[in-house]
């Protein structure tokens, strides 16, 4: 059986895309396309669990979950791979990494907050973006407490590193 072939692209088109693959929303002028990957439900369910999306929290703490995450798992490439990784402060130089490259981040935050970030848009995955990014001072407040909380996790994850024999004795390990 012979294959239709697209002209505009000079190969043979598939009618396979044409089931599964539309643009968002039917609408052609979006310029977004829904897949089964980012229409489906699972992925709706877990990018709108996340704390950026999630609805009900305030701004200050949905920066400080974010920081939080960040400044901990920021820390191990940085303690367990950077230069220093086979000397007795590896931990110490990984925190103090980890404790730049967030303030560094939270600069970035603030630069972003203060340029009149564009409104949010709402797609097929986040069909309703958070108030919380739709102002100069939900963006700041946002930061603030993205520094707060990368700061504490990465502290966090200096002390379990650096303790970690204890932790495991203490669970018979």
């Amino acid at each position: 059986m012979a294959q239709a072939i697209d002209a505009s692209k000079n190969r043979p088109s598939d009618p396979r895309n044409n089931e599964v693959v539309f643009p968002e929303w039917r609408d052609p002028q979006r310029g977004n396309l829904e897949t089964p990957i980012n229409a489906s439900g699972l992925v709706k369910w877990y990018i709108n669990a996340l704390p950026a999306y999630r609805p009900g929290i305030t701004t200050f703490r949905r920066g400080l979950e974010v920081g939080m995450a960040h400044g901990y798992w920021i820390f191990g490439p940085f303690a367990k791979l950077g230069p220093l990784r086979n000397t007795d402060n590896a931990n110490l130089a990984g925190l103090l990494a980890t404790l730049s490259f967030i303030v560094i981040l939270t600069g970035t935050l603030s630069l972003y907050a203060n340029s009149n970030p564009p409104q949010p848009v709402a797609t097929v995955t986040v069909p309703n973006p958070p108030d919380s990014f739709k102002t100069k001072e939900g963006w700041s407040n946002f930061g603030s407490a993205f520094l707060i909380g990368g700061l504490g996790g990465a502290v966090v994850a200096y002390l379990v590193a650096s303790n970690i024999e204890l932790i495991q004795s203490l669970f018979g390990g």
